[in-house]
């Protein structure tokens, strides 16, 4: 720093609010500073600026299903709502979310000295994980319900299953089949219980939901099935990908979409357009959700920080805590796969 000063003829100190971007600095000065850091490819040490302020600007995210839309969507979307607010973060990834492996995912990034954790639980092993996790720093869980005992964001899942439902309703169909997501998903269930809701609410018929496992592949195999039954005129499929393998069984029995049998998908993935015909789905807003997970997780640091003092491990949710649950809305997305009922 003082040969940024220097070279910037400007004495540290100015350096140093040029570097922590106070607003009482002439601009002209202040371009000189940043030329001369430039110049001298100045980079502060994060280390040593940790050990005076006790804050490393870290966040933790223990992730898992990285390969999958959602929770890469809120992996991502976490990031980006975390480097906006001058956060780095690290990121540990599992290939399991049981309570062995998140407790030792946790404590890893501990070790790092990170201020706070995110948890993409979208499974119900991640749910009972989280519960059981012991540590001092603040924890908030994505997509994790409302039933953990951290402060928790998640997608209205359940709402928009609903409004997707109550459209093909109003648009004639005398009932709704469901291609559901796969056992143990906690989206799984309230896209289910949405659907089932909005039916039953509507005093239509409510058939068997079809087993999925959030892929193509799924959705194409089920879609044999239902395409074979004269009876089905509308499908929900819990997300994008089952749709997508749904229109292709669809195509190749020759049933006309919308015209025979009306699609609907969930997530609005980015191909969801380009799909023949262009996807009517059930949009997330992913970068919401990053933003309001990283608000509660700052809010927990600065709550913790104003308490912290005295070392030693503490159970992930405290009595301030419980009850922060923060649902994001979703919004139907219409499109050309979806229309009135056939006579």
């Amino acid at each position: 720093m003082a040969d940024v000063a220097r070279v910037a003829g400007v004495s540290h100190q100015t350096v140093s609010r040029v570097l922590n971007g106070a607003p009482h600095v002439r601009p002209g000065t202040r371009e000189r500073v940043l030329a001369a850091i430039r110049e001298l490819d100045y980079r502060p040490n994060v280390a040593a600026r940790a050990l005076v302020t006790r804050r490393s600007q870290t966040l933790g995210v223990v992730s898992f299903g990285s390969a999958l839309y959602g929770p890469a969507s809120m992996l991502d979307s976490i990031e980006q709502a975390a480097r906006s607010a001058g956060y780095f973060v690290s990121v540990a990834s599992l290939r399991s979310l049981e309570t062995r492996s998140v407790q030792e995912a946790v404590d890893r990034l501990r070790d790092q000295g990170v201020e706070g954790i995110v948890v993409i639980a979208p499974q119900t092993p991640a749910v009972s994980a989280v519960a059981q996790l012991s540590t001092a720093v603040p924890v908030v869980a994505v997509g994790a319900g409302s039933d953990s005992p951290v402060p928790t964001v998640s997608v209205d899942n359940e709402a928009g299953a609903r409004a997707v439902t109550r459209h093909l309703l109003d648009l004639g169909h005398a009932t709704v089949h469901h291609i559901a997501g796969p056992p143990g998903w906690l989206e799984t269930a309230t896209r289910q219980a949405g659907w089932r809701k909005a039916l039953e609410a509507a005093g239509a018929p409510v058939p068997e939901a079809h087993p999925g496992d959030w892929s193509a592949r799924a959705g194409y195999e089920a879609g044999l099935r239902l395409a074979a039954d004269a009876t089905v005129t509308a499908v929900f499929c819990a997300n994008d990908h089952l749709a997508l393998g749904l229109l292709r069984a669809l195509h190749e029995a020759g049933r006309a979409i919308p015209g025979d049998i009306s699609v609907v998908g969930f997530d609005d993935m980015s191909e969801a357009a380009y799909f023949a015909p262009p996807l009517t789905t059930v949009r997330q807003d992913f970068g919401e959700l990053g933003r309001r997970a990283l608000e509660l997780l700052v809010d927990e640091v600065t709550r913790s920080s104003r308490t912290t003092g005295v070392a030693g491990r503490e159970h992930a949710g405290s009595p301030e805590s419980a009850g922060r649950h923060v649902l994001v809305p979703t919004e139907l997305v219409l499109r050309g796969s979806s229309g009135r009922a056939p006579r």
